[in-house]
């Protein structure tokens, strides 16, 4: 019998699922995306899901207000370049995204798994548009 898979493991796979789904909502049809930060342009799969917000807060690490594509050189050795990230955003959407950031947000393993599903499909759908 397979065991039951635990919180951690469940918030890792939607982390995985969901940076896949940011990535290739915004491909062209040969795969391509370009960095919010910088302009890079790169196949969806070289590509980072950066965060605006950090992953730390649960109440926005799943919101695709705060996530976009980038590079790794912008996401990883650049901090996610977030004044840059702030501009590509607006004052308006930063200022939203920072104070839901600072909600508390407990998500039930039930919703992990309705919100793995949600983007499981939606992935293999935007896969489908791709050359």
């Amino acid at each position: 019998m397979p065991r039951k898979p635990t919180r951690k493991g469940l918030i890792k796979k939607l982390d995985t699922v969901f940076s896949h789904y940011i990535r290739l909502r915004n491909a062209n049809g040969n795969g391509y995306v370009e960095c919010v930060t910088c302009g890079k342009q790169d196949h969806w799969k070289s590509m980072d899901c950066g965060h605006f917000m950090s992953r730390k807060y649960m109440s926005t690490r799943w919101h695709e207000d705060n996530c976009q594509v980038q590079c790794k050189s912008c996401n990883v050795f650049r901090y996610g370049e977030q004044y840059k990230y702030s501009l590509w955003l607006g004052q308006e959407k930063a200022e939203e995204l920072y104070m839901l950031s600072k909600k508390t947000l407990k998500l039930m393993e039930y919703d992990l798994l309705d919100l793995i599903n949600i983007y499981e499909e939606k992935v293999k759908v935007l896969k489908k548009g791709l050359n």
